[in-house]
């Protein structure tokens, strides 16, 4: 992602060298010049911005990271991190069960649907990269035979970011695992398939919705989105029917 512009105003010096930094770059994150996912201009660009040495640079950075206001990847740069929000107060206990798999997917339906159609309209550039990044990340890990739910629902959650409504990322993300049972429930081994060939086809259907949502089809992203979950949700209760009627 390009760094973008900072503004070359630098506000007015506090008692504290590394404090004005810190306040600086506070102060472009609170006018948009900086949002979540950006990343910072490099120390050197902050040097020259705002006339102070590397070590005051360093130690602006090192209050921010303690702040939660950035995050800094080692060898790529520093990112703005989302800000914390306050919790909406829901309590989700973990999927551990067939049935609880089930109603899970029967709230992602409802709530999930109305996000990919959303997200058709709203999608920035930015938002179907991080999307698509998340299918790579899904097929590379079934490649090389590792779980693929962090980047199952990372899927999810930027989906939710590029419909521009808060309350979605909020409301998946305290979700969290949830959405993705899969660490605590084997639902290829429940669905008898093959889990090479499960995720090959749970991820065609992730494709379907993300070619709908770059299109621009806010209905077909709606269906592609439905018909991802429902099939889910179909897959393991006949599963579970067929187990059933074997004992």
């Amino acid at each position: 992602m390009a760094t973008p512009a900072v503004s070359t105003s630098p506000p007015r010096r506090a008692r504290n060298l590394a404090e004005f930094v810190v306040n600086y770059v506070t102060e472009q994150i609170a006018s948009n010049v900086l949002k979540p996912g950006d990343k910072l201009p490099t120390e050197s660009q902050l040097m020259v911005t705002l006339s102070v040495s590397r070590t005051v640079i360093r130690e602006a950075i090192s209050r921010l990271q303690a702040g939660k206001i950035i995050e800094t990847r080692h060898g790529i740069g520093s990112f703005v991190l989302e800000p914390p929000r306050e919790k909406l107060g829901i309590e989700m206990v973990p999927a551990t069960t067939l049935q609880d798999v089930l109603s899970v997917l029967e709230l992602r339906i409802s709530l999930e649907t109305e996000c990919a159609g959303l997200a058709a309209q709203r999608a920035q550039p930015e938002d179907i990269a991080r999307m698509r990044a998340a299918l790579d990340a899904i097929e590379a890990t079934r490649r090389n035979g590792r779980d693929s739910v962090e980047a199952d629902l990372q899927f999810h959650t930027s989906l939710a970011r590029a419909t521009g409504n808060r309350y979605f990322v909020d409301i998946l993300t305290q979700i969290g695992s949830a959405l993705i049972p899969r660490k605590r429930l084997d639902s290829a081994g429940i669905a008898h398939a093959d889990p090479d060939a499960y995720l090959t086809l749970v991820n065609l259907e992730h494709e379907s919705i993300l070619e709908a949502i770059t299109r621009r089809d806010a209905e077909g992203a709606r269906a592609a989105m439905r018909m991802h979950l429902s099939n889910s949700r179909e897959r393991l209760r006949r599963a579970n029917e067929a187990a059933e009627a074997n004992t």
